[in-house]
């Protein structure tokens, strides 16, 4: 019998139509579904934009929990949300397209309001420890000229490493890059590559 699955797919492309990380994580969150029957799926887009993290937002989150004024709690209440999202996901698909070399502003923003010490992550003796240990990633990346894993691609390497510091090491990358060049074809070979990596991820 298969295992339900809870799968968190953030999307973060300011495109809605024609969108080529859209599309990539669709695809890998139906071949997640034809490989594992009980799949839920939780959908957060960020591409409209969330608050940024600010003087108060800094300062309702370092006040102790019991402590928080109504405010305060108000102030939270986003991340609050968000992070229960994350901690409820088994996956975590990232939808992300490369801007300028990077992630895009909005997903920048979640990120800011899902790396809370105590929630997400905590600090110890020997440094900071991930709290969400034992949960997956695959990172759908797409590009028009740069090329994922270059000296010039500063978004594969910094998404892996905030989910490490949350605790998630298990991350797959599916990247359609240079699009601009390849176009299609590397759409379509970034597809099997989704496939691939979906029956992977259920089989491991």
């Amino acid at each position: 019998m298969s295992k339900s699955l809870t799968v968190l797919n953030v999307e973060s492309s300011a495109r809605r139509d024609g969108s080529v990380t859209r599309r990539l994580a669709d695809r890998v969150i139906a071949s997640l579904g034809e490989a594992n029957a009980s799949v839920v799926t939780i959908t957060r887009d960020v591409a409209a934009g969330l608050p940024v993290v600010d003087e108060a937002w800094v300062g309702a989150n370092f006040t102790d929990p019991s402590a928080r004024s109504p405010e305060q709690k108000a102030r939270l209440a986003l991340s609050d949300t968000l992070v229960a999202e994350l901690k409820a996901a088994d996956v975590l698909v990232l939808g992300v397209p490369v801007y300028n070399f990077g992630i895009p502003a909005a997903l920048k923003a979640w990120i800011d309001l899902v790396a809370r010490a105590r929630e997400t992550f905590r600090y110890s003796e020997a440094g900071p420890v991930g709290l969400l240990t034992g949960k997956r990633a695959i990172i759908v990346l797409a590009s028009g000229g740069t090329r994922i894993g270059s000296e010039i691609d500063f978004a594969s390497g910094y998404l892996k490493h905030v989910l490490g510091f949350i605790g998630i090491t298990d991350v797959s990358v599916v990247a359609a890059d240079q699009l601009m060049a390849a176009g299609e074809t590397r759409v379509h070979e970034a597809e099997q590559l989704a496939d691939a990596t979906a029956n992977r991820l259920i089989a491991a």
